[in-house]
């Protein structure tokens, strides 16, 4: 049976030339970047190249960009980082309610560690209100981290406007763009962060490998120690097939990104249409407009999402419902409840996410297995 995949935010296919541009580094180019001779030399190129091809995605220099293992990492090394570098004897981070675990945890694991934290709170369509941070920052604020596009809903928040109030007051701003870096537009002049998080494989890259952009001038603690390298600023070798497959990915994503969002855009709408008549009672959460171009979260009134999601998956379409690094938590979707959900609604949600690759027939093939799923199931149900 062929197969539908509508879940490229959890992780996306391997896309066919980056797998081209990898391949010399997984045999023939396997010098350590750091050493002096040929082979190191000859592994630096495609190091330094890969920082070039990263930062132009953004609108960085590639001197500010660190290579990591991923968003997980880059987040990591954004917030404690920053606290630990300039967070003084009693820091104040301040964050939202509807951020990735890899925000949420660090933040919670610095709380229990004496460190303030505010989760701001969002509107029905997901937005943080610019006026809400604004009426959070304090004296002692270190750093505020909202992220970019939410990985559940797909809303896009106004970050421009939330990093000028952080400047205002001169606190540091890092988001987590790891869900909009390589579908939107994303220039990090722009919008005024001093760091921003990225992953490879959320953008046809490979898995565990990603990057930090992090302002020239503004310094982080290390959080890994041992060598020199990436300036010193996060040590250990890299994984320099993974990091040119990052690079390649990036590229790639700079020369059809326009392209490729207006047709999941549209490829989107089509599959927004078509399930809300052909689905009464179905509802849509996120912003309808700010939102990202493959990204579509809906509520199934008095059914299971989850129960949904698995017959779904009985019939050859795969969805979610919510953060893969979620998975097989019973709890509901803590997004869906920060937005106003009631925890029925929230158990009752579901996310498809298109790539590039998404066809219209695979649209339509999803919205017949749902609509025989739902009648399955008896129905949507107020």
């Amino acid at each position: 049976m062929d197969r539908v995949y509508l879940d490229h935010n959890a992780t996306t296919p391997l896309r066919a030339q980056v797998l081209g541009a990898m391949e010399p580094y997984l045999r023939g180019t396997f010098g350590n970047p750091s050493s002096l001779h040929w082979h190191g030399q000859q592994a630096r190129r495609g190091l330094d190249r890969a920082r070039e091809q990263v930062a132009a995605l953004i609108h960085a220099r590639p001197e500010e960009i660190v290579f990591c293992s991923g968003g997980t990492e880059a987040n990591n090394m954004a917030i404690r980082g920053t606290v630990e570098q300039r967070g003084g004897a009693s820091p104040h981070v301040i964050t939202s309610a509807v951020e990735h675990q890899a925000v949420l945890r660090p933040c919670q694991d610095l709380a229990s560690r004496g460190c303030q934290t505010t989760h701001l709170g969002v509107t029905p369509l997901g937005e943080v209100p610019p006026q809400e941070l604004r009426d959070a920052l304090a004296s002692d604020t270190t750093l505020v981290s909202i992220m970019l596009a939410n990985n559940d809903v797909g809303t896009i928040q106004p970050l421009e406007e939330l990093a000028a109030v952080a400047r205002e007051r001169g606190v540091a701003m890092h988001t987590d763009a790891v869900q909009a870096v390589g579908r939107i537009p994303v220039d990090v002049r722009a919008l005024g962060v001093d760091m921003l998080s990225l992953s490879g494989h959320k953008l046809g890259g490979p898995k565990g490998v990603g990057a930090i952009y992090v302002r020239r001038g503004f310094h982080l603690r290390p959080q890994l120690l041992g060598g020199g390298q990436e300036r010193r600023r996060r040590a250990g070798t890299e994984n320099l097939p993974g990091i040119v497959g990052l690079g390649a990915a990036c590229e790639l994503a700079a020369e059809t990104m326009g392209a490729d969002s207006a047709r999941m855009r549209s490829l989107l709408e089509l599959l927004e249409t078509r399930l809300l008549a052909e689905l009464p009672g179905l509802r849509t959460n996120g912003h309808p407009r700010r939102r990202l171009p493959n990204t579509l979260n809906v509520t199934l009134p008095g059914l299971s999402g989850e129960d949904v999601m698995l017959l779904l998956d009985g019939a050859g379409i795969s969805a979610s419902v919510g953060s893969a690094c979620s998975s097989g938590d019973p709890e509901p979707s803590y997004v869906l409840i920060a937005m106003g959900a009631s925890e029925d609604q929230a158990r009752s949600s579901l996310r498809f996410s298109l790539g590039p690759e998404t066809t219209a027939a695979e649209i339509h093939r999803a919205v017949k297995a749902l609509v025989e799923v739902v009648e399955t199931m008896g129905g949507l149900r107020p």
